[in-house]
């Protein structure tokens, strides 16, 4: 028992005849071990770029509904009447003739 702790610990395994099964295992599990690392952290800058982006929708968000309560305030016909009073635009009296056209 105490043999095979010490063969293990100098690393026989590795230089005897028959280690070259050993470092294709070695070999395959560095790779397999990086391939799973590099994953990894590509997983972890889609989820940063997530998190960004719907920050970013965010704001867009607040700054759309912004825009369009100012333009609500523009279109109001009071506002209309207001700035095109200065003109000396006035609303009509009479309401708007209706054109209907048949065939």
């Amino acid at each position: 028992m105490i043999k095979k702790i010490i063969s293990f610990l100098k690393m026989e395994f590795l230089i005897k005849e028959d280690s070259f099964k050993n470092w294709r295992m070695i070999l395959f599990f560095s790779i397999l071990a990086l391939t799973m690392i590099s994953i990894g952290h590509s997983a972890d800058r889609k989820i940063f770029k997530i998190a960004n982006l719907n920050e970013k929708i965010k704001s867009l968000k607040s700054e759309f509904v912004e825009q369009r309560t100012y333009l609500m305030k523009l279109k109001m016909e009071t506002n209309v009447i207001n700035l095109l009073s200065h003109k000396g635009i006035v609303s009509s009296e009479r309401p708007p003739i209706k054109i209907i056209v048949t065939k």
